[in-house]
């Protein structure tokens, strides 16, 4: 074989397996408060159930870095929390793919891996399903870790919005996202920041309110919302965003809603061959009728 092309190939596998990896980013130094003893590790594992790729067993927070190139950076960045009834993170079709649309449009996005319930056993899917029928049983098990997972989203707001200017993105346009419990970590964040990690637009999709979250005042300067989900979602939370649109409406604030027919339950970023996969074009219609798509 001649040296050239030997050259050539072995160029060419240093690119293959050197080429860097997403950068991810510890939310805390040291354990995450809150959760000082928690000694499981974080695991990750195909759901048939699910038919998706799922993290679970989160103990210590962090976001993975997508970046857009820089000809087309509008400055404008997303915070994406994936949902999973806060015992798992569905990281494909409503994270990771998620972001790499996002930076196709110029936007910066984070993947937030925010701390779940701990699993006991290598199958969390079949333990969120068992406990899914039972509201008290559900309650028990995501009461506490909950509030932590909205603490990880507002540090992570902090943490972005305080390294702006190293991922090239302008400091008054970070918003957050978040999907099904996701999107309560999304709803959690837009009621409880403050002058620092305020998110200067919401986009909860198809998200679970709780109570605690629907008794809350709207905030004075509430961010403008962009809201969806499906009508025939299986576990019949249609009604948590309409209700929420209604709060934005009746407060005054800014918001979009897009309710399906159909979708069902926590489509995300994956194909029905239904009006509902055109979800992330309207968010991004919205990002653009925001002004977010512009330089």
């Amino acid at each position: 074989m001649k040296p050239v092309m030997v050259a050539a190939i072995f160029s060419f596998l240093l690119l293959v397996y050197v080429a860097p990896a997403q950068k991810v980013i510890l939310l805390y130094n040291g354990k995450a408060p809150g959760s000082e003893s928690w000694t499981w590790t974080e695991k990750e594992m195909f759901s048939p159930v699910f038919n998706t790729q799922v993290v679970y067993n989160v103990v210590q927070p962090t976001l993975t870095v997508y970046l857009p190139d820089k000809s087309i950076a509008s400055g404008t960045a997303v915070i994406i929390a994936p949902g999973g009834g806060f015992h798992t993170l569905s990281i494909n079709s409503e994270g990771v793919d998620v972001a790499k649309w996002l930076t196709a449009k110029g936007v910066a996005a984070f993947v937030l891996k925010y701390r779940l319930v701990h699993s006991l056993t290598d199958d969390p899917v079949k333990e969120l399903m068992g406990k899914m029928g039972d509201q008290q049983k559900m309650n028990e098990a995501t009461n506490a870790v909950i509030p932590l997972s909205i603490n990880d989203g507002l540090e992570a707001l902090k943490y972005v919005r305080n390294h702006a200017e190293e991922f090239g993105i302008n400091p008054k346009r970070i918003g957050f996202m978040g999907f099904s419990a996701g999107g309560t970590v999304t709803m959690g964040v837009t009621y409880g920041y403050d002058a620092n990690s305020r998110p200067d637009f919401s986009a909860p999709v198809y998200p679970f309110i709780s109570e605690e979250l629907a008794a809350k005042k709207v905030p004075a300067d509430a961010p403008p919302l962009f809201i969806c989900a499906a009508s025939d979602d299986q576990l019949r939370l249609g009604p948590h965003s309409s209700n929420l649109y209604n709060t934005w409406m009746s407060a005054g604030k800014s918001a979009e809603l897009h309710m399906y027919a159909k979708g069902g339950h926590g489509f995300g970023m994956r194909k029905q061959n239904l009006p509902a996969d055109t979800w992330i074009e309207r968010f991004g219609e919205w990002l653009n009728l925001q002004g977010l798509l512009k330089k």
